[in-house]
């Protein structure tokens, strides 16, 4: 029991601490993007990458060292919304992350880097839509733990 509750108190924290890095990314991408921006960009990206695969190694193990078991999650619909849900969200941060990446080594050729406005339009719209996907896993989440598989 005691197991479960920590896995499940990590879980939790991390999918916090990686809400706060998107929305401060997302609170940032909202004002002028200036060296200092760029760097705070790609230090939170890092940090919200780095919440995320830690997530799923509790989240995996949550699934195989868990009270409920992993036939629970097998069975459960639900369960595989929410994951879906998360590879998607993994796969909405790809261009986020190589732009960031992208950035801090132009701001290290030239100090006076400023990113294009197109691109900064395009980044703020795929946080946006990783915060929708992301509240969709609260949902599936909060579905999963009431209804299991219908």
């Amino acid at each position: 029991m005691l197991t479960d509750l920590l896995l499940a108190i990590a879980h939790h924290l991390l999918v916090f601490a990686l809400i706060s890095m998107l929305v401060a990314e997302s609170v940032l991408l909202r004002g002028p993007v200036d060296a200092a921006v760029v760097r705070r960009l790609a230090g939170l990206d890092a940090g919200y990458g780095m919440s995320a695969v830690l997530l799923l190694a509790v989240g995996v193990s949550r699934l195989l060292y868990g009270v409920k078991g992993i036939d629970f999650y097998q069975h459960n619909p639900w369960f595989h919304a929410k994951f879906g849900l998360f590879v998607l969200v993994a796969l909405l941060s790809i261009l986020p992350t190589v732009r960031f990446l992208r950035w801090r080594r132009a701001l290290k050729r030239d100090p006076g880097f400023v990113p294009d406005a197109r691109q900064l339009g395009a980044l703020r719209l795929l946080i946006r839509l990783e915060l929708v996907a992301v509240a969709g896993i609260f949902v599936c989440a909060a579905a999963m733990a009431r209804y299991g598989g219908f």
